[in-house]
């Protein structure tokens, strides 16, 4: 039987997902939950998309599942996004809550020359590791937008000026209000994409 996702989802929730891979580490990765737009009564699926032959791609594929998480640390978001990181365990410290989902392919198509495919999530095990007062830093927020715009930079269908233009300004709002943690996570973003500043 299903368990409840551990976090109120809405519209799209950033989070990062553990899957295992052939060489049996966890890699991770940033992955976007898409909450359904129907009512809550209704038995839709949470869905997330991968774009690309990713990790993430392959070890859904062959595996079937992974562990969702929940964070708030930002240079645990940059990384996932940015680098091909991998652990020997799949729920990372920082992780607030996590879910041990399946999922199963539900769509799959190509934007340009992008191949995509849209996954169900269902969450089979959950945990919450600890309960926070949120607090609203604009320095991470920053944070996790550069990271969607760094992953766009080389993708044709998207203005690489505009997204240059996008990373100066997030960049600018981490120097201003990010503390520690966001400057290292904008670092990542930095050193892990071809934009130049």
């Amino acid at each position: 039987m299903s368990e409840s996702w551990p976090v109120a989802l809405r519209g799209v929730t950033e989070s990062v997902v553990a899957t295992l891979g052939p060489n049996d580490r966890w890699n991770v990765a940033a992955l976007g939950l898409h909450a359904p737009e129907s009512d809550p009564g209704d038995a839709a699926p949470v869905t997330a998309r991968t774009w690309g032959r990713t990790r993430t791609w392959r070890n859904f594929r062959e595996r079937g599942e992974g562990y969702v998480q929940f964070t708030t640390d930002p240079l645990d978001f940059a990384e996932a996004a940015m680098t091909v990181r991998e652990e020997s365990d799949p729920v990372l410290s920082s992780a607030d809550a996590w879910a041990r989902v399946t999922v199963d392919r539900i769509d799959a198509g190509t934007d340009g020359d992008t191949e995509w495919v849209e996954w169900a999530l269902d969450p089979e095990e959950t945990a919450v590791e600890r309960e926070t007062v949120p607090t609203t830093n604009r320095g991470y927020y920053a944070v996790i937008e550069a990271t969607v715009a760094a992953s766009r930079l080389d993708v044709p269908a998207y203005d690489r000026a505009e997204l240059q233009s996008r990373l100066d300004y997030f960049a600018d709002v981490v120097e201003r209000c990010g503390g520690e943690r966001e400057r290292a996570a904008m670092d990542v973003v930095r050193a892990n994409c071809s934009w130049d500043g």
